[in-house]
């Protein structure tokens, strides 16, 4: 699985001044547009609740490094605005009739943002790099499927499979990294995790640790130059700071929060100044039990508490109605997702019954149950700055205490809640989200092999049943069969709940009116991003 099919969910981000966007490159002399019209110059100031960890894509597994990264780098592929796979660094690529061979047929003239030229032997580093076992990443998997991959010439990857594997075409848009710079180094060590050189839209130029990292479009972009000459990401951990930043005029983009959609931005001021988006998000809100954790090895247990949390209290109280419930890790109106799926329901006496199986018949003089000496008592951990995430934690600690379940809640920041917690198992139980791709392969997050520490089934979850569904999912071209792999997965875990799936929250982006070019498709807002424009007479920066 590559870094753009699985995210941590979370973006973060604080503190940038006005004027240290004025204090950068003057804006480039182009010819005169006129009012409305595209033209080049003027920043976008995003908002973001979680700091990058590090900008060499295949280290990273948050959604707030994935991000920047997605503007420095390319992979050979991408999806378009209505989520057909098509070419990025590749022209073009064939795939032949049995479906084991692609053949890439890269673009003449790009080059990386110091100037050395991308070839073929990029693509081969790439690759090397990431199926070796001393690189700590969690996206390997989908390269080792790989029997032979060579470059015919400068130009020409060709790569070949042992065997059908569905995800081959789309695991290569995972970012192609440059050779000349990393080449026969550890890649752990490299400066490039704090000043990154791509090929993609926009270059690199600062990194202020905890407030702000600042991209400069690539007029030599192979797409065409960026409009938009900067583009700035501030770290402000708290999306109330993070909305009276917007409505100041320092901020551009964030997404909003359901009470912030639906209460505060109505007001004629704010929609001449904002235009809001809404549509259905690719991920879901998920609570992740640690099974290693004594409490939580026993499935009735986690059946319970799946049974004592009301999900529609959430989605109305939480989300505002603006979001669905989960009930398995593929979202809604994806081919692969089973709408037969038997979601366990709200049912608090069902819940108490199902503790009495599992022998948690006693409570305390406080009311919380006890078994063997020891009370129910556990704690949600979840990041700083996700008000949404918060309120679920707290609607949840109160529905558990009904049956007699003590839940505390930590809120944590985000590099460290990854880092010291997550990485390291150390946690009893997450409230996290994960943002999904369109093909349904979940290897890296389900299968018993990806259980080590920094890799992404970190909960520890393994069936021996799951394991084999998850290869032959993989493993045939045939969509039906697939479709039947995949049903049945969700089936499984439905019946397991390594997870409690809460929801799947609608998307709510905002963006400052002067920027024009804006236009929404199934692939969300930002797949058109270097055709974003601000016409000079509204041009700030």
């Amino acid at each position: 699985m590559i870094a753009a099919r699985w995210l941590m969910l979370l973006v973060v981000i604080q503190a940038l001044t006005v004027s240290a966007c004025n204090q950068s490159t003057p804006i480039p002399k182009v010819s005169e547009a006129k009012d409305g019209k595209p033209a080049y110059g003027d920043a976008i100031i995003e908002g973001t609740i979680g700091e990058a960890s590090t900008l060499i894509p295949i280290l990273a597994s948050d959604a707030s490094s994935l991000s920047v990264a997605g503007q420095i780098y390319n992979g050979l592929v991408k999806y378009d605005k209505d989520l057909n796979i098509v070419g990025d660094l590749a022209q073009s690529y064939d795939i032949s009739p049995d479906g084991l061979t692609i053949t890439f047929h890269l673009r003449h003239g790009v080059k990386w943002h110091d100037g050395a030229p991308f070839t073929a032997r990029d693509v081969l580093y790439t690759y090397r790099v990431t199926i070796d076992p001393k690189t700590p990443t969690a996206y390997a998997e989908d390269f080792k499927q790989v029997r032979n991959i060579t470059a015919p010439d400068e130009y020409t990857v060709r790569v070949t499979y042992g065997a059908p594997f569905a995800p081959a075409l789309a695991s290569w848009g995972s970012s192609i990294l440059p050779s000349h710079l990393l080449e026969g180094k550890d890649i752990t060590k490299s400066p490039l995790s704090r000043h990154p050189v791509g090929t993609g839209p926009y270059r690199f130029k600062e990194w202020i640790a905890g407030q702000k990292i600042v991209l400069e479009s690539n007029h030599d972009y192979f797409e065409g130059r960026p409009y938009i000459d900067r583009y700035i990401y501030r770290i402000i951990p708290d999306t109330s700071t993070m909305y009276m930043e917007l409505k100041a005029g320092t901020v551009d983009l964030m997404n909003l929060t359901p009470v912030q959609y639906v209460r505060q931005t109505t007001g004629a001021d704010f929609t001449a100044r904002f235009n809001k988006y809404r549509y259905p998000s690719s991920g879901y809100v998920y609570m992740g039990y640690n099974l290693r954790h004594p409490l939580f090895r026993d499935k009735r247990v986690r059946q319970a508490l799946t049974a004592a949390i009301d999900k529609d209290e959430i989605i109305h109280g939480v989300l505002f109605g603006m979001g669905q419930k989960a009930m398995g890790p593929i979202v809604p109106g994806r081919w692969a997702y089973n709408p037969h799926i038997k979601d366990i329901p709200y049912d608090p006496g069902h819940a108490a019954e199902l503790l009495a199986q599992a022998g948690w018949t006693q409570k305390n003089a406080d009311g919380i149950l006890v078994k063997d000496g020891k009370p129910f008592s556990f704690t949600i951990l979840t990041n700083q700055g996700n008000q949404q995430r918060l309120l679920t934690a707290q609607i949840v600690q109160q529905r558990l205490s009904h049956v007699g379940i003590d839940v505390k809640i930590r809120v944590v920041e985000w590099a460290t809640f990854l880092k010291e917690f997550v990485d390291k198992g150390n946690f009893e139980v997450v409230l996290l989200g994960w943002n999904t791709s369109q093909d349904p392969d979940m290897y890296d997050v389900w299968h018993s092999s990806k259980t080590n520490p920094g890799e992404l089934n970190f909960i520890g979850f393994k069936n021996p049943e799951v394991d084999r569904l998850l290869v032959e999912g993989r493993s045939t071209f045939d969509i039906e069969k697939r479709k039947k792999a995949y049903y049945r997965i969700q089936d499984i875990l439905a019946d397991e709940q390594p997870y409690t799936f809460l929801y799947v929250p609608d998307a709510l982006p905002v963006v400052s009116s002067r920027i024009h070019g804006i236009k929404p498709a199934p692939a969300g807002i930002g797949y058109n991003q270097i055709l974003w424009y601000v016409p000079k007479t509204e041009q700030v920066y």
